[in-house]
């Protein structure tokens, strides 16, 4: 009987012991899961910021700008609008360069300077003509080769045939440099203007008031939508054939793909409807589309996890079914709500294949004032830019990934707030 008890205490030992070391193997592949997941996202960051933040500096050239000759007393807005603006930043770059003669020599010197320096100084001026009655110095926006060769992104040791700046060129920007000319400035432009043919001018702020006004329609369709569906689902609705199906359905739609959004907001906001192209409005018609389905999952379960007995509860008091709703089931169920509407809207931030669709792949340069402006996203800047082949739209993608992730933390961090607001304990 000893020998039989010692036995089976030695096979429950082992079978711990087992089992305990089947554990710690559990929790060592959950740790390593984890950090390996932390290491790709590590890199994943810093890769993206490492690439992206050379975008938020310019380099900026500084020229000094004289009353011309034939205005030398009445000037004004008039007169401002019929001057020749480039020919005005010309004629100084080539000041700074008196020696430089010859057609081929003046191109390659007024390819220093960017094409739209010549538009930034009309508006400042045309903001305020007394500017230029004493003499105005000016920093402008340099080319995007420059820009990229003062970052240290293009090799200045390699042969002449084998880079875009030319000996010469070098040479006119090093005398730049020397002389204080030439510096590396906050890109004002990157966050205040629209997309732009040249990198040192194109900016995400028209893309991001597109998303923002595509944003803002998807919310208030799908949120509203989404939370009464799941309410009459979920409290309302008989159980039967009819609503088994809504609910296959609805589940099925959630793992559509984005791409086929795109083609029914085609076929049915812009050819049936007849909706303009390129509006943020038909892109939040779409996503809305896509993320009803998403939202109604969630919230359904949300409504699923309150307690039968708060229902009980409320009915119990004499409260009718919709006051048990309305007061007692859906506050607490909508922290919940909320995380799913949180995971809706990223997703919806984050497409762009359904927009390609309806024809936000536009190049769009105003920044949009309405929902029915054309315009165009972010997710949609950065695949364009992405496939510039200029060196410098590579940098300007980066920094379009950061501020779309900026744009989805700071949106999640609002959608955070309002759940921590409505949450409450049972």
């Amino acid at each position: 009987m000893t020998s039989a008890g010692s036995r089976i205490r030695d096979d429950v030992r082992s079978s711990l012991r087992r089992r305990y070391r089947s554990e710690r193997r559990f929790r060592l592949f959950g740790m390593a899961a984890v950090g390996v997941g932390m290491v790709f996202l590590l890199f994943f960051f810093v890769t993206i910021i490492s690439n992206g933040v050379s975008a938020f500096t310019q380099t900026h050239m500084r020229l000094d700008f004289k009353v011309p000759a034939e205005f030398p007393e009445a000037w004004g807005l008039q007169e401002l609008e019929g001057l020749s603006f480039r020919g005005f930043v010309r004629d100084s770059l080539q000041a700074q360069f008196p020696n430089v003669s010859g057609r081929a020599s003046l191109k390659e010197l007024n390819r220093l300077i960017s094409p739209g320096a010549a538009y930034i100084l009309r508006d400042k001026l045309i903001a305020n003509p007394d500017l230029l009655r004493d003499g105005l110095s000016v920093w402008l926006p340099a080319d995007d080769e420059v820009d990229m060769l003062i970052k240290g992104h293009l090799d200045r040791n390699v042969a002449e045939e084998q880079r875009r700046v030319t000996d010469q060129q070098l040479a006119w920007v090093d005398q730049l440099v020397a002389d204080g000319r030439l510096q590396r400035r906050f890109n004002r432009l990157l966050l205040t203007s629209g997309d732009s043919r040249d990198p040192e001018l194109a900016g995400v702020w028209g893309a991001a008031v597109g998303s923002f006004f595509m944003l803002a329609v998807t919310l208030a369709l799908s949120f509203p939508l989404g939370v009464a569906t799941a309410i009459y689902l979920e409290e309302f609705a008989p159980r039967n054939r009819w609503t088994d199906l809504v609910e296959v359905n609805i589940n099925n739609l959630a793992a559509v793909p984005s791409i086929v959004f795109g083609l029914l907001g085609l076929a049915l906001f812009i050819n049936l409807a007849g909706l303009p192209r390129s509006a943020p409005l038909v892109g939040g018609l779409v996503l809305t589309l896509m993320t009803l389905p998403v939202i109604i999952i969630a919230a359904r379960a949300a409504l699923t996890a309150v307690p039968p007995s708060i229902r009980e509860a409320a009915l119990g008091v004499g409260a009718s079914k919709m006051q048990m709703v309305a007061h007692h089931v859906l506050p607490l169920a909508m922290p919940g709500i909320l995380t799913g509407t949180i995971i809706g809207m990223a997703r919806a931030l984050g497409e762009s294949a359904p927009l390609l669709m309806i024809g936000m792949v536009a190049f769009i340069v105003d920044i949009p004032q309405g929902p029915l402006d054309p315009a165009s996203a972010l997710p949609v800047q950065i695949y364009l830019w992405a496939d510039s082949p200029e060196r410098a739209f590579a940098e300007r993608t980066s920094a379009a990934i950061i501020v779309l992730l900026g744009f989805l933390l700071l949106m999640n961090a609002v959608a955070i707030l309002l759940r921590k607001r409505f949450e409450r304990r049972w």
